[in-house]
């Protein structure tokens, strides 16, 4: 691998009008004043990382759950899926996987199967690490109808810094494992309800990259994985 890709990564279209407005800000800065404008390429540079959209090297297998999001996992609970997606009231475990704002914000699926239902859903714009931003917080929820007949829901929920949720993919579409299905600018999180019955292959605190790290096996009837910080 060259050392120019290993720096340089693709970028997403949705980013180019936020750099070029990065980078005319930042030549007012330098004409006002010139530390100013090195300041304003630093944050123009950062704009451009924000929006990379990396390729990714997808595992490929039977009932895989794929992390749809780049980030460290920053709760796993048992809670009652999303109200807006219709689902059955059962208790279901929920992976939250939270993203910086250094982080990829390209999100991706988790799984294969048929986009059966999207709900976009307004609200506030609290902390995203914080539990209660699956409720409060602007979200748009995703329902996908896997081959089995069972379902698997990913919400992508806004945060503190993020005022938009941007889905590339709507209802009746196609989905397959680490397909890009949508993009949250500046900060956010995505949570992951697994089926009743499947436990998570990762834990609470773990590192996820979008489209690579297997959360969970849906063919499988293993234990929670344990894990130790060292």
């Amino acid at each position: 691998m060259r050392m120019t890709d290993t720096v340089l990564k693709p970028m997403h279209p949705e980013g180019w009008r936020f750099v070029g407005i990065f980078a005319v800000i930042t030549a007012l800065l330098f004409w006002l004043w010139e530390p100013l404008g090195w300041i304003g390429v630093v944050l123009t540079i950062w704009c451009y990382y924000f929006f990379r959209d990396p390729v990714r090297q997808v595992p490929e297998g039977e009932g895989l759950v794929i992390s749809p999001a780049d980030g460290m996992i920053s709760q796993i609970a048992t809670v009652l899926p999303p109200p807006e997606l219709g689902m059955a009231a059962e208790p279901m475990t929920r992976i939250s996987v939270f993203m910086s704002v250094f982080n990829v914000h390209v999100n991706r699926s988790p799984v294969s199967g048929v986009l059966k239902k999207m709900a976009y859903t307004k609200g506030k714009f609290v902390n995203a690490s914080l539990d209660k931003a699956s409720e409060h917080n602007e979200r748009n929820a995703l329902l996908i109808a896997l081959p089995d007949g069972r379902e698997i829901a990913c919400v992508q929920i806004a945060g503190l810094v993020a005022r938009r949720i941007l889905p590339f993919v709507k209802e009746g579409d196609t989905l397959y494992a680490g397909r890009r299905f949508g993009l949250i600018r500046f900060g956010s999180r995505v949570d992951v309800y697994l089926p009743p019955g499947v436990t998570p292959l990762v834990a609470e605190g773990q590192t996820m990259i979008a489209g690579e790290t297997v959360m969970a096996d849906l063919t499988a009837s293993l234990p929670p994985r344990p894990a130790r910080a060292e």
